[in-house]
């Protein structure tokens, strides 16, 4: 229904100017079993319309929660109304952009299957049945369904249409033991991912041994010592990789935050890693394969392509809407797009990704004389300068290049770009993340990874 409504509304688009109608439905879905109890059991749904109308470089914005085709018409009015409004009253006319990068029709890329509650609830049962019985010496465990898919219909008026959704989904295991001193430690692993439910969980049997490591991991962390404070050699994981490509890379060069003066911009064209260090932010494929969450078509219908960041340790470029693609002389790659109908497209990552290098995970390891393995983080955070802070949930010690005891929680601080400077061995695998949220003014589906990489960090202590 939805689709001919645009389609029919699309007939009203003004020639020269600049018209992208949106309509959106978002699905979020939760359970929650703790010890064996359902504590939560949810499900919500929003849907409505929206358009962005631009004119001599100043767009206009307007949404409803509402399909139909009158509101597809008050969407068109209203957006308009603010584009006028905002010429009006603007001495700056904005960057005027020119015809998009082509046009033409993207395919709907896979149907969203809505699976029945109670299969989800049974196979969150089935999961913390399987932890109970085998690890009945957990002082606790929590076992968490998520849900959350966007199913957009885009029209543009210059540039490409298409019908794009993006369902994922994930079944968290947590698991918490006790120190001797009685202290609380805990880890958790997230199962699942692109795709719907039956797509990922219609064998539970496949996830027991990423279980049963998760259960080793947690008895190491209940034996676990502090780190040693310092600046240390350490051998950062896949995970904490990928999340220092998003967190305090991926940001500082978002061109809008560029605009806003991230470190990033008096850097392009400079060195700001070791040769070792090539990021890109994939569309859609990476390596022959889907990639963890891919995008085909931006909100305002750019095709989505790779968008190189850095190559050979060189700042190469940005991630763009149309507008600072124009500003910066780039050429936008896909990467506007807003969470529900009602957000205003921004620039966001998708698949943020430092790629791999020659050596294997061992190699790493066995270099080490004196450091530290950190394998998850389970949060973080970086400013625009690239200085960051991450807590560091798994890791161990490396001692004459074997492992050695366990970390407990710790924090690992520094400036992305230098600390890049001295990565000096890559694995030869990319480990993905694609569960987390962006919290960049509006939530956003991402995806990360990263290889294994050798470089020296601080790392905090007790």
């Amino acid at each position: 229904m939805l689709q001919d409504i645009l389609q029919k509304e699309k007939e009203l688009f003004e020639d020269g100017v600049q018209t992208v109608l949106r309509g959106q439905e978002n699905r979020n879905r939760r359970v929650v079993i703790l010890k064996g109890n359902i504590v939560q059991n949810s499900r919500s749904e929003s849907r409505g319309i929206n358009a962005r109308v631009g004119k001599d470089g100043l767009f206009g914005f307007a949404s409803i929660a509402e399909y139909s085709e009158e509101a597809a018409r008050k969407v068109l009015k209203a957006a308009s109304e603010n584009a006028a409004l905002l010429a009006h009253h603007s001495e700056n006319k904005g960057i005027v952009l020119p015809p998009s990068y082509g046009s033409g029709v993207i395919p709907t890329n896979r149907d969203i299957v809505d699976a029945e509650q109670k299969k989800i609830i049974d196979a969150c049962r089935t999961i913390d049945a399987y932890v109970e019985k085998k690890y009945p010496d957990l002082e606790s465990r929590t076992v968490v369904y998520t849900e959350d898919s966007q199913d957009r219909i885009i029209y543009s008026s210059d540039a490409y249409s298409g019908h794009l959704t993006t369902p994922r989904c994930y079944i968290y295991v947590m698991m918490s033991a006790k120190t001797k001193e009685g202290a609380p430690v805990e880890l958790f692993k997230a199962l699942g991912g692109y795709g719907c439910f039956e797509d990922n969980f219609a064998d539970l049997e496949q996830y027991y041994p990423e279980i049963d490591q998760l259960y080793k991991k947690v008895m190491d962390k209940k034996e676990g010592v502090y780190a040693e404070a310092g600046y240390k050699t350490v051998v950062l994981g896949g995970m904490m990789g990928g999340m220092l490509a998003h967190e305090a890379v991926g940001h500082t060069v978002e061109a809008d935050l560029v605009m806003g003066g991230s470190v990033a911009g008096p850097n392009l064209g400079k060195r700001v890693a070791s040769d070792l260090v090539t990021m890109i932010d994939y569309a859609h494929t990476y390596n022959g394969e889907t990639a963890p969450l891919p995008v085909y078509l931006d909100d305002e219908g750019t095709k989505a392509v790779d968008a190189e960041l850095i190559r050979d340790g060189i700042l190469t470029g940005y991630m763009n809407s149309r507008e600072t693609a124009e500003k910066y002389k780039m050429k936008p790659a896909g990467n506007a797009r807003g969470w529900t109908f009602s957000d205003e497209p921004l620039i966001r990552m998708r698949n943020t990704c430092i790629l791999p290098g020659k050596n294997t995970v061992e190699e790493l390891i066995e270099s080490v004389d004196d450091g530290y393995y950190l394998i998850d983080s389970g949060n973080g955070q970086a400013d625009l300068t690239g200085e960051f802070m991450f807590g560091v949930t798994c890791g161990y010690e490396i001692k004459n290049g074997k492992l050695g005891r366990a970390l407990l929680d710790t924090t690992v601080t520094g400036v992305a770009f230098e600390m890049l400077k001295t990565v000096d061995m890559v694995s030869d695998k990319v480990e993905w993340s694609s569960s987390g949220f962006c919290g960049k003014k509006q939530p956003m589906a991402v995806g990360m990874g990263g290889p294994h990489m050798r470089c020296k960090i601080m790392i905090g202590g007790r």
